[in-house]
C-alpha cells in the first residue's frame, strides 16, 4: 500500500470516541464501503437485539434470565426501580467497606488492620478482577492483591506460602454465584483450613460476593463473614467486572471504581451509535466478521505494547470464547462458530512469534494496543533524543507496518494512558463488540452450554473414583486397573480409570498403592 492510500484509509476508518478516550483504527483490515453496506441491514438487526437485552428481554433462555451488565454503570435504564436501586445502594456498600477497611474500623482477629486482600473466584471471578488489578495497581496501592483461582493444591500452597504471616492482616473474598463452583469452594476450604492451623476464625478474615440465598450466602452467614454482597443472576461471570465482583477488590487495593464506571458509561453511550463507522464496537465487529468470513476463520492476536495490559489477552480469551463459541445458532442448526483468542505483549513478541505472524500461517488478524503515555513522569535518553517509551512504540508500528507489507490485517486501539477510565471503556467496548457480533452470526453471546457439558464430564469422573475406591476396598488383593473398573462396574472407562488410580497412587495419604507390572498398564493397585 502506498503511502498517500494509508493515509487515506486512516482517515476514513479512524473512528474516535474522545469521551471514552479510546480511538479505534481499522485502517488496516481491508473494509470496504461495500461491505459495511452490505452489512447494514444485520447489524440493524444487532442494534435492535441490544436495545431490547439492555430493556431487560431474556438473553439466556436455558437459565431463563436477563443480562443486563449495561445497567451496572447506568442505573437508570434498569428495567424496574428496584433494581436500578440494588446496583446504586451495592455500589455505596463497596466504597463504604473499602473506606472502612482502610480506616481500620474492620480489623482483623490479631492484628492491627488488613493490609492485604487475597480473592478467591475462577473465570469471570477472577479475570477481570486480576486484569484490572494488574493494570492499575502499584507500590502505592492501600491493599495489596493476590489470587486463588484454580484448584490446584500446589498453586494454593504457592500463593499461601507467598502470604506468609501476613495471612494474618489478609482479607479474603470468595465470589462464586451460586457458592457450587468446585474451584471456588476448595480454594476457600483450603484457606480457611490454614487460618484454623493459626489459631485463627476464617470469618473475621472474610467476605462474599454471591447470590442471595445461595449455598454460599448462607455458609457466609453460618460462619459470620465480615460481609455479604451480591451477585445477581442477571451479570454473567465473564461481564461481572463492573459489579461488586470486580469493585470490591478493586476499591480495596485503593482503585477508582467510580472512574472504571464512567468509562465503562461513557463507552457503552460511545457504542449506542447507530452508524457503524461512528461506533467503535460496531466496527471491531465488522472487522471481526470481514477477517474470518463470518465463521471465525481467522484467530484474533491480542498485542498490548504496555505491560499493565499483558493480562487483557486472557481476559478476552473468555469473554469472546466463551460468548461466541457455539455449536448451533439460534434456530438451533450446526454451525460451530467462535473465534480463538491468545496474545503476549509488545515488544516481547518481537522475540516470539511475530516471525510466524509474518511469513506463516495467514489464519490471524492482530490488535494492537497502543499507550500514548510511555510513563508518569519524564525519562531518560537511552540514545540522543530516544527514549525506552519512544523504542517501545516504534517496535509497535514497525511490527504493523511489517504486517500490512505482507497482506496481514490488523487493527490499532489507542489510548492517552492507563487509567481507571480508560480500562473501563476497553472493557465496555469488547462487551459490546461480542453482543453484536455474536447477532451478526446469529448465536447467543450469553449462554455456555459446552462449560456445563464440561462440568457434567468432570463430576463423572470424581464419580468414578468413588467406584474404585469402594472396588478397591472389596477386593484386598487389589488389580489391574481393568480389573477394577470392570469390579467398579464401568467396564467402558478403563482409560479414565487407568488415570485415576495413576493420580491416586502418586499422592501420599490418598490410600493407595501402585506395584509396578511387565508394563504401564499391568500395574497392580491396592488400598495401602
Amino acid at each position: 500500500m502506498r503511502a498517500h492510500e494509508a493515509w487515506a484509509r486512516l482517515r476514513h476508518w479512524h473512528c474516535a470516541s474522545p469521551e471514552a478516550g479510546v480511538d479505534l483504527d481499522v485502517s488496516l483490515m481491508g473494509l470496504t464501503d461495500d461491505f459495511v453496506d452490505a452489512m447494514r441491514p444485520g447489524l440493524g438487526r444487532a442494534f435492535l437485539a441490544m436495545a431490547e437485552l439492555e430493556r431487560g428481554a431474556i438473553a439466556n433462555p436455558d437459565e431463563n434470565r436477563r443480562v443486563g451488565h449495561y445497567w451496572l454503570r447506568a442505573p437508570e435504564l434498569a428495567p424496574d426501580a428496584e433494581t436500578g436501586r440494588a446496583i446504586t445502594e451495592t455500589l455505596e456498600r463497596v466504597i463504604s467497606f473499602a473506606d472502612a477497611v482502610h480506616r481500620g474500623e474492620f480489623r482483623p482477629e490479631s492484628a492491627e488492620r488488613f493490609t492485604r486482600i487475597l480473592v478467591i473466584g475462577i473465570g469471570g471471578s477472577a479475570l477481570g478482577p486480576q486484569f484490572v488489578a494488574d493494570a492499575l495497581g502499584g507500590p502505592a496501592d492501600r491493599m495489596a492483591p493476590s489470587f486463588l483461582d484454580n484448584t490446584d493444591s500446589d498453586g494454593i500452597d504457592r500463593v499461601l506460602g507467598a502470604l506468609g504471616a501476613d495471612l494474618a492482616r489478609t482479607l479474603a473474598i470468595v465470589i462464586s454465584k451460586s457458592g457450587g463452583t468446585p474451584e471456588t469452594r476448595n480454594g476457600m476450604l483450603e484457606v480457611q483450613a490454614v487460618y484454623r492451623r493459626r489459631g485463627l476464625a476464617f470469618g473475621k478474615h472474610a467476605v462474599v460476593v454471591t447470590g442471595e440465598g445461595s449455598a454460599l450466602d448462607l455458609y457466609a452467614t453460618e460462619h459470620g463473614f465480615r460481609e455479604r454482597f451480591p451477585m445477581w443472576d442477571w451479570v454473567g461471570g465473564r461481564t461481572s467486572e463492573t459489579s461488586a465482583v470486580g469493585l470490591l477488590p478493586a476499591a480495596l487495593q485503593g482503585i477508582d471504581v467510580r472512574a472504571l464506571l464512567d468509562g465503562a458509561a461513557a463507552m457503552d453511550r460511545a457504542t449506542r451509535r447507530p452508524e457503524p463507522r461512528e461506533n467503535p464496537a460496531a466496527l471491531l465487529a465488522l472487522a471481526w466478521h470481514h477477517a474470518g468470513g463470518g465463521h471465525g476463520a481467522k484467530d484474533m492476536v491480542i498485542l498490548p505494547y504496555k505491560d499493565r495490559l499483558a493480562l487483557f489477552s486472557r481476559y478476552l480469551q473468555q469473554l469472546v470464547m466463551e460468548s461466541l463459541g457455539k455449536a448451533r445458532d439460534l434456530e438451533g442448526n450446526l454451525v460451530e462458530q467462535g473465534i480463538a483468542v491468545y496474545g503476549n505483549k509488545g515488544s516481547t513478541d518481537q522475540h516470539a512469534y511475530v516471525q510466524q505472524l509474518r511469513d506463516g500461517l495467514p489464519n490471524f488478524f492482530v490488535t494492537f494496543l497502543r499507550v500514548l503515555r510511555d510513563r508518569a513522569g519524564r525519562g531518560i535518553d537511552v540514545e540522543d533524543g530516544t527514549t525506552s517509551g519512544d523504542y517501545l512504540h516504534g517496535l509497535l508500528l514497525g511490527t504493523r507496518r511489517a504486517l500490512a507489507e505482507n497482506g496481514r490485517p490488523s487493527l490499532t486501539i489507542t489510548i492517552d494512558e492507563v487509567t481507571p477510565r480508560t480500562v473501563g471503556a476497553l472493557i465496555a467496548l469488547y462487551e459490546r463488540a461480542v453482543g453484536l457480533y455474536a447477532s451478526l452470526i446469529g448465536v447467543n453471546a450469553y449462554n455456555q452450554p459446552g462449560v456445563e457439558a464440561g462440568k457434567k464430564a468432570a463430576a463423572a469422573v470424581l464419580d468414578l473414583r468413588h467406584k474404585l475406591l469402594r472396588a478397591l476396598a472389596a477386593h484386598p488383593g487389589g488389580g489391574t486397573a481393568e480389573e477394577l473398573a470392570f469390579a467398579a462396574g464401568a467396564p467402558d472407562e478403563v482409560d479414565t480409570a487407568h488415570h485415576v488410580l495413576e493420580h491416586l497412587a502418586a499422592n501420599p495419604g490418598r490410600g493407595v498403592r501402585r506395584t509396578p507390572g511387565a508394563g504401564p498398564f499391568t500395574a497392580v493397585y491396592n488400598r495401602e
